[in-house]
């Protein structure tokens, strides 16, 4: 039985006005493709809401929505292809924000009160946002394959260390559509792709340090968002993970600092900013916690993140150094057109005190 041939787990007959499926599809395979059919199978059309979009490009994310979206596509026959709607939904790293912006986007589509159904498996901790979505059925299918994209991820970067891509494409054609290998073969002809590979690379070393310590790793950082008049401090990071990304000042907290000793140490050592204590506390806004287990590729990684607003006034130099390339002032009403280029979570810190998608 071929790829495109694989049966769909049984479901009742179009009973709803759409279904809906959520996911991030990073990399399509045949337990999503399983799940696509059934909710084919449930409704007329299907709405597959693509998560983590607009995102710069990793190894966890090396896909845009809208090449996601032709993933699935080539996956389809051509019928059913003209059944399918993407919507493509933001990492807000706020659940209440992120479940309103997939019912609203949704609603934009189907105006009214059509009946809907959420296809899903709930699986793990990962999976309970099924719930957060009483007012639709929930079909909950049950697994339909031991197939885990991040494994998928992992054999097509890692492939590039030995110049094996063709061969390691062939051995997952009984987890993968033909068509999804056939649109990841091209794909690594991009320059994207030897870019992520370094960055997979220096990713799985730095794990492998800590793969056989006894309990779970949890990483503490600290960072800095700097305000001056309508700008704000941003630097280019210099090193993988994120090397040539966006991001706010910031790095590891040290075991004999505080929080704030820590950030504004970062903040010097990166970017040249050094300004009197008395004028650092008159500076100071807020700080707030940044615990989502997904918002940094290195695993566990919590950071506090301070905001300081030195008002109107000229922006003081600065001298980019130790993890930074570059440091820069930038205007605040340009951050919203620049969320592809952040590292990790960075542009949504950002959003959590300058409120940048608040209007979407």
């Amino acid at each position: 039985m071929t790829n495109q041939q694989q049966a769909t787990p049984e479901a009742p007959s179009r009973t709803h006005d759409v279904a809906v499926y959520i996911g991030r599809f990073q990399i399509f395979h045949n337990a999503q493709l399983a799940l696509l059919r059934r909710a084919l199978a449930s409704a007329p059309e299907c709405v597959v809401v693509l998560g983590s979009s607009f995102q710069a490009r990793t190894p966890r994310n090396p896909f845009t929505w809208e090449e996601r979206a032709e993933m699935i596509r080539l996956a389809l026959p051509p019928a059913d292809r003209e059944r399918v709607k993407f919507l493509p939904v933001r990492d807000y790293y706020d659940q209440a924000r992120w479940v309103a912006a997939v019912k609203q986007g949704v609603a934009e589509m189907y105006p009214g009160q059509p009946s809907v159904v959420l296809v899903g498996h709930l699986k793990d901790a990962t999976s309970v946002y099924l719930r957060d979505f009483p007012q639709w059925t929930l079909d909950d299918t049950g697994l339909q394959g031991d197939i885990h994209a991040s494994a998928l991820r992992d054999a097509y970067f890692g492939a590039a260390a030995d110049g094996s891509l063709e061969p390691a494409l062939a051995a997952l054609v009984s987890q993968a559509p033909a068509s999804t290998l056939q649109f990841l073969s091209a794909w690594a002809k991009l320059p994207h792709y030897a870019a992520l590979v370094q960055e997979w690379e220096s990713l799985r070393q730095d794990k492998a340090m800590w793969a056989g310590t006894p309990y779970p790793v949890i990483f503490v950082t600290v960072d800095t968002v700097v305000q001056c008049g309508d700008q704000v401090l941003l630097i280019r990071r210099g090193r993988s993970p994120g090397k040539g990304m966006l991001a706010v000042p910031g790095g590891y907290l040290e075991p004999r600092e505080t929080v704030w000793q820590s950030a504004l140490r970062e903040l010097d050592e990166e970017t040249g900013l050094r300004l009197l204590d008395s004028d650092i506390q008159s500076a100071f806004k807020a700080v707030q916690v940044f615990d989502n287990p997904d918002r940094s590729q290195k695993g566990r990684v919590i950071t506090h993140a301070h905001w300081f607003d030195l008002g109107p006034r000229r922006p003081p130099e600065l001298t980019a150094g130790d993890d930074a390339s570059s440091a820069e002032w930038v205007p605040i009403a340009k951050l919203a057109g620049m969320e592809d280029q952040f590292h990790d979570d960075h542009f949504h810190i950002l959003d959590s005190f300058f409120g940048l998608t608040r209007s979407e």
